[in-house]
């Protein structure tokens, strides 16, 4: 089956009830500055909510979300789209069930930023925050045998053609969520596009959270967190751009 013919219909009927916890690594800058004018992470919240009060009015069901979890909502997208919004599409929530996975993701935007800007060498390091939240929804799972005819458009490293209108269908579908192999980390391990806010098993993310630090140069990205590190080589990533 071409992926031009994944009806609504044909989505419904390979989808499965998914539920499981997802990592989103994001730019902590925003959450730096605005602790410095808090004194605990409850009056964070509500400093983030004061914010987002600010903002357009969306629909009731992001009232009860917390900043982290609604806020990829409400980004404009992309001139050139991402795998599963096109320019013109609703937004999606990108999250990956490792933390390393979620790393390798934010990683690739950050070094195909600095690969694309002119000038610039490398971007000093500059703390991340990683956070969990809890998903339960309907989804597909294009790792799924049923999905392998496809597999090569949905995995395809620089066209998002196929995988934006197969995410098209699983909205008219009213499905949550779609489950993909990561392009991004040598791993190839688990991500999940959330396609509506609903899909979202509790309003709040984790309270733990990881900082993560990122330092990106032209060859390979580095994050380290604590004891730990994880180096990303750039070199498969050339020709993802």
């Amino acid at each position: 089956m071409s992926f031009t013919t994944w009806t609504p219909l044909a989505l419904q009927s390979s989808a499965r009830r998914w539920q499981g916890g997802l990592w989103r690594v994001v730019d902590a800058q925003y959450t730096a500055g605005a602790m410095k004018l808090v004194d605990s992470r409850e009056e964070q919240d509500i400093l983030d909510r004061l914010l987002l009060s600010r903002q357009p009015a969306l629909p009731e069901i992001f009232s009860r979300l917390h900043p982290l979890l609604a806020a990829p909502f409400r980004t404009h997208p992309l001139r050139t789209g991402t795998r599963f919004r096109a320019s013109t599409d609703p937004a999606v929530f990108y999250g990956a069930l490792a933390v390393d996975t979620a790393c390798a993701e934010q990683g690739y935007w950050r070094w195909k930023f600095l690969n694309d800007a002119i000038g610039l060498v490398e971007l000093a390091p500059v703390a991340h925050t990683a956070f969990k939240c809890e998903v339960a929804t309907q989804a597909i799972d294009l790792r799924e045998r049923l999905f392998a005819r496809d597999v090569a458009q949905w995995m395809h490293k620089t066209s998002y053609s196929a995988t934006q209108a197969l995410a098209r269908s699983a909205r008219t579908a009213n499905l949550g969520a779609i489950r993909y192999a990561s392009v991004r980390d040598p791993a190839q391990g688990e991500c999940v596009a959330l396609l509506t806010p609903a899909a979202f098993a509790a309003p709040q993310p984790h309270p733990v959270r990881e900082t993560w630090w990122l330092r990106v140069r032209r060859d390979e990205v580095v994050w380290r967190c604590e004891q730990r590190s994880l180096v990303f080589s750039a070199e498969p990533w050339q020709s993802n751009q």
